[in-house]
């Protein structure tokens, strides 16, 4: 989907129906035309507009780059030498080699033209020095080794409360990330947020050339309070890292991805990544449960487009003072502020776990079975993930050392089933219990329990492997959907018929959150096979009331489809909240948000009769027959104007 935007005088918005693709009826205030564009002026009114703004959407496939903003500067030689003052030589990356890496996604579908990757290391530092004996006073060694530090030593006298007036320096070292982006505002240069760069829709790499602010150095655990289980770290820090710190710890970690081994946890929280959580058991076992990350974030530092620090840093179970808004900036993308320091609530680790892997005939027995499983297992259930055949075949195929746990027959859907608890005994006996009586119900129709940790960890590789043995597949597209679980398959069945032997479509997900992964694995990237998958797969999401990114994010890819999970009204006040904390855009632009809304009143806009525009739409060469046009009217009537002339009834 593609937004062009037209706007006239300022209008107040009629009220607008959602939009329905089927032949179910609509808003009178909504025109739908299908043609090949011949005739299509007909069916409109030929009167002239008193104030319409249209927003004109092209319901197909329409893979485009935007265009460059003309207002973001070219970084220059007085930039680098800017840069490489506060963050050292190390610190400022120019190496061609390097920067490839850099303004490549990890799927290799996506790639920018940064000349300019960034990496600092440092958080604030304050302090007050007391020696008067010596002039200068020296910096601490702790801190004089920070290379990108700028240490400012002042002279100065000052009181402290009742105490005589004392002699002494004040120190401190700046934010590098806030210097950076203070003088990046000042210069109007774009920059893009880097973590490990495992994203899947864009949303990590530059569009064109804009500054890469990467945090992988930033990767210190500043304290970890056993009572609390509040863990506070720097953004860089690689999840895998902190996975093992607490466990060593006797803590676990509510997030565990399959990139845990690159992400950082500055990216998971920038994207909200993820719904997986490890619910106590030894950190090669991942639990993907029903609950959202976002959740054990307790507090966070970020810094805005002008290079301001907001300390958000709470370490409390309750804080109910004013708006909470470290929840602007998760899942945000890096595109209202950089999250530089995370605090985590951590559970403690349990010592029961147990884990299955089964086999349904169809997707009815898996759902019904998740069903048994929230009554019969309860308060110990911490897993329930499902995959197809097509995603056990292709992992078997591509994927080397993995075994199928049922190899006496091929099954159409196979079940991972994970209980955690603090009884072994008890918890054991319940799933087994559980089990019988789902194979004698006929839910399932094979199973094996996991007798060791060396067979829980292989279960898990085939279902953590999926997405490498999609990548050594050949072409992936890639669709994260949250569907009313009932609704899951279905699209999957839809679209098996739409695209037939050309593609491979397999599934997998998170079935008690109603998260499916969609992939379409083909031999390479094809726009016509694109243009069968897209828009149907958003369009078919909407008409289900689902979400088009469940895990993933927006990104670059699906900035543009916003709408087909969020009203105009809401993708509005999104993009003023954006205008409010970055008003020249240059966090991780044309990003998470459509770029119609960033070019409402700017120069350049076109204006005309209602008429004058659809006819330039109609006769485009963009707009071919099959295709569907959506138009909204959005109308302000003028002193002693009909309405009714102008909206079709």
């Amino acid at each position: 989907m593609t937004g062009l935007t037209y706007n006239f005088p300022p209008t107040r918005e009629l009220s607008r129906q959602d939009v329905c693709y089927s032949d179910q009826i609509v808003s009178k205030h909504i025109c739908f035309i299908r043609g090949s564009g011949n005739g299509v002026l007909t069916s409109l009114p030929r009167g002239e507009g008193s104030g319409f703004q249209i927003h004109c959407r092209y319901l197909a496939s329409m893979a485009s780059t935007p265009v460059r903003n003309k207002s973001f500067s070219m970084v220059n030689s007085d930039d680098i030498s800017y840069f490489k003052k506060i963050l050292g030589e190390k610190g400022v990356v120019q190496e061609e080699e390097k920067l490839d890496d850099a303004n490549m996604d990890w799927l290799r579908k996506y790639k920018g033209s940064s000349k300019l990757m960034l990496l600092p290391r440092s958080t604030q530092e304050v302090g007050i020095l007391f020696n008067s004996s010596t002039r200068y006073p020296s910096c601490p060694k702790s801190y004089s080794s920070f290379a990108e530090g700028v240490v400012i030593i002042i002279n100065l006298t000052f009181s402290l409360c009742s105490y005589p007036l004392v002699t002494g320096y004040f120190w401190f070292i700046h934010q590098p990330v806030s210097q950076i982006l203070h003088y990046c505002n000042s210069r109007c240069l774009a920059v893009v947020p880097q973590g490990g760069n495992t994203g899947l829709v864009g949303g990590s790499i530059p569009v064109y050339d804009e500054v890469i602010i990467n945090l992988g150095s930033m990767n210190n655990i500043l304290s970890f309070d056993k009572v609390s289980g509040i863990l506070v770290c720097e953004a860089g820090c690689i999840l895998e890292n902190l996975i093992s710190f607490l466990d060593n710890e006797g803590f676990i970690m509510p997030l565990d991805l399959g990139a845990k081994g690159s992400c950082q946890i500055g990216g998971n929280v920038s994207t909200n990544a993820g719904a997986c959580a490890l619910s106590g058991t030894v950190r090669s076992m991942e639990v993907f449960l029903i609950i959202r990350f976002l959740a054990d974030i307790s507090g966070l530092e970020a810094v805005l487009a002008n290079g301001t620090v907001l300390d958000m840093l709470g370490t409390l179970r309750k804080d109910n003072t004013g708006y909470d808004l470290k929840h602007l900036f998760i899942g945000s993308e890096g595109s209202l502020g950089i999250v530089t320091k995370v605090s985590i609530l951590t559970p403690p680790k349990l010592s029961s776990v147990n884990l299955a892997f089964l086999a349904c005939k169809d997707y009815t027995s898996c759902q019904k079975l998740l069903s048994a499983a929230k009554t019969k297992l309860g308060e110990i259930l911490s897993a329930f993930e499902f995959l197809d055949i097509n995603a056990m075949d292709l992992v078997l195929k591509h994927l080397d050392g993995l075994r199928d746990p049922l190899p006496s027959s091929k099954h159409n859907f196979y079940i991972l089933i994970e209980t955690t608890g603090s009884t072994e005994s008890h918890d054991k006996e319940k799933l087994e219990a559980f089990l019988l009586q789902s194979i004698e119900s006929g839910l399932l129709t094979d199973g094996v329990l996991a007798q060791d940790i060396n067979q829980a960890s292989a279960f898990w590789r085939i279902r953590e492997g999926i997405p490498e043995a999609l990548m050594k597949a050949g072409a992936v597209y890639k669709y994260d959907l949250s569907l009313p679980p009932e609704k899951m398959y279905d699209l999957v069945e839809e679209m098996r018929g739409c695209l037939g032997p050309e593609a491979n479509v397999v599934a997998y997900g998170h079935l008690g959150d109603g998260n499916l992964h969609l992939n379409i694995s083909t031999r390479q990237y094809d726009d016509n096979m694109l243009t069968k998958i897209e828009p149907f797969v958003y369009e078919w999401t909407s008409k289900h009331r689902g979400s088009i990114s469940a895990e993933h994010g927006l990104g670059l890819m699906k900035a543009n489809k916003i709408h087909y999970s969020k009203s105009l009204e809401t993708v509005q006040l999104m993009a003023d909240i954006k205008k409010l904390l970055d008003p020249n855009g240059i966090l991780n632009p044309y990003k998470v948000l459509p770029t119609s809304v960033y070019r409402k009143g700017e120069k350049g806009t076109k204006e005309g009769s209602l008429i004058q525009i659809v006819s330039s739409l109609t006769t485009s060469s963009t707009l071919r027959s099959g295709h569907l046009l959506f138009i909204q009217l959005n109308y302000s009537p003028r002193k002693n104007d009909n309405i009714t002339k102008h909206v079709p009834a």
